[in-house]
């Protein structure tokens, strides 16, 4: 479960921005909360604003440092570069750290992990735990200068320090060489987190979940439960053996064809290899509505997936990445949650996360939307909403929550957002008409 994160110095985002998850003392819909102690955690975190205002930078703030944390040992070589982005739209924030800090309870252990690079070099790095309540050092690092409890995993972290370059993380080393509370605190990020992908991928998803019944049976469970006329899904998998003497399936391009012809010879030439043969295997849905036939008898009736509305496919592509945060206790982080999908349809996703009895493993969602039907407290808390703003002399965005406002009890938050009251919103006269 994710306590709170931060980041700074990441494109439009100079200063820290800080997510928390943590909820404030409202008694409203507290049935929906995440028991943890000190403070309950919220299953969702919504994050309104403007175009251009940079909320997006929210989600991809969180995306990049976790694909660092989770590569850095493979992608980092001797001369390769930090992939930082930071704030340029100033003097001198380009030459500074961009940092990441995530606080968050894996297996009922509270981690802290952070780490400041430029685009040359790590310049700190730390993680700490509390197995028993209280927050205890792992390591810390200061360029290349290390830092360890004394006990007796001592000597192995200092012996996986000598193994790190400059520009590569200590946690991603560590783990790599077997340091056991590293290896604890990394598989949160390595199993725990999930990102929205934009339904163009649907093949390539079925293709992955195609030995998973259960998750193609979610996809069926999540379109039929949507009410968007599907009555069932039918997947079928299609596996074609290919050999250098010819390709003939159906839709490869010329060029492709000529590249894995080449390909093929070139293992066949292997000596490893005694026989040039590859397997391409693809995957169609098929969708069936309800309509009459001609005797007027309600009949199933078949439709491919790329006939399906775009809402259709976004709801499909969404329903893996839920159904495994939902299963796993995950947290899925999705950008603009309302493209495609009708307003119902999405707060249905939110309302998987907000209930306990869809969401018993604690799961949580952080999404960023447009979508005003959802500033709406019969779905989620006043303190589960964030915004985010930017500056309109420096172009520097902004992270707040709505809980540093005043806002009565009673007061509409729709139109209190729509009236500027929490900023986020276009600078915008409408023509008369």
């Amino acid at each position: 479960m994710l306590i709170e994160f931060k980041f700074s110095n990441y494109r439009s985002f100079r200063d820290e921005g800080c997510l928390s998850m943590e909820a404030t003392g409202l008694q409203t819909k507290r049935h929906c909360l995440i028991p943890c102690k000190p403070t309950d955690l919220f299953p969702a975190a919504a994050i309104f604003g403007k175009n251009g205002g940079g909320k997006s930078n929210v989600i991809r703030a969180f995306w990049l440092g976790v694909q660092f944390i989770r590569n850095a040992q493979r992608t980092q070589h001797e001369n390769a570069s930090v992939p930082m982005q930071p704030f340029l739209l100033d003097d001198n924030s380009e030459d500074q750290p961009t940092s990441f800090e995530y606080t968050y309870i894996q297996d009922g252990i509270k981690y802290i992990y952070g780490f400041s690079a430029t685009k040359k070099s790590i310049l700190q790095e730390y993680l700490y735990y509390a197995p028993k309540g209280q927050k205890a050092l792992v390591f810390s690092r200061e360029g290349q200068e290390f830092l360890f409890r004394e006990n007796n995993a001592r000597k192995l972290r200092e012996l996986i320090s000598e193994a790190v370059n400059h520009n590569q993380l200590y946690f991603s080393i560590a783990c790599t060489m077997n340091e056991p509370i590293c290896k604890m605190a990394m598989s949160w990020f390595r199993e725990n987190l999930f990102f929205s992908r934009d339904y163009v991928d649907i093949p390539e998803q079925l293709i992955e979940y195609s030995e998973n019944p259960n998750m193609l049976k979610a996809i069926t469970h999540y379109a039929v439960e949507a009410d968007i006329g599907i009555e069932d899904i039918k997947f079928e998998i299609k596996n074609e053996e290919l050999d250098d003497e010819g390709l003939s399936i159906e839709g490869i391009p010329e060029g492709l064809k000529t590249a894995l012809t080449q390909f093929m010879k070139a293992l066949s030439a292997s000596p490893n290899v005694s026989e040039s043969k590859m397997k391409m295997e693809q995957m169609s849905a098929t969708s069936f509505h309800r309509g009459l036939n001609h005797q007027g008898k309600s009949t199933a009736y078949p439709l491919p997936l790329a006939d399906e509305s775009d809402g259709t496919k976004k709801l499909m592509s969404l329903a893996p990445a839920v159904e495994q945060a939902l299963e796993r206790g995950g947290v899925l982080l999705v950008d603009e949650l309302e493209n495609g999908l009708h307003p119902l349809l999405a707060a249905f996703l939110i309302s998987k996360f907000q209930s306990p009895d869809s969401n018993p493993h604690h799961a949580q969602l952080i999404f960023t939307t447009h979508n005003l039907d959802l500033l709406d407290e019969e779905l989620i808390r006043k303190d589960q909403i964030y915004f985010v703003d930017k500056d309109q002399k420096d172009g520097s965005s902004s992270l707040y929550s709505i809980s540093e406002f005043s806002t009565p009890t009673t007061e509409n938050l729709r139109k209190g957002y729509l009236l500027g009251k929490y900023g986020a919103i276009p600078d915008i006269t409408p023509e008369e008409v």
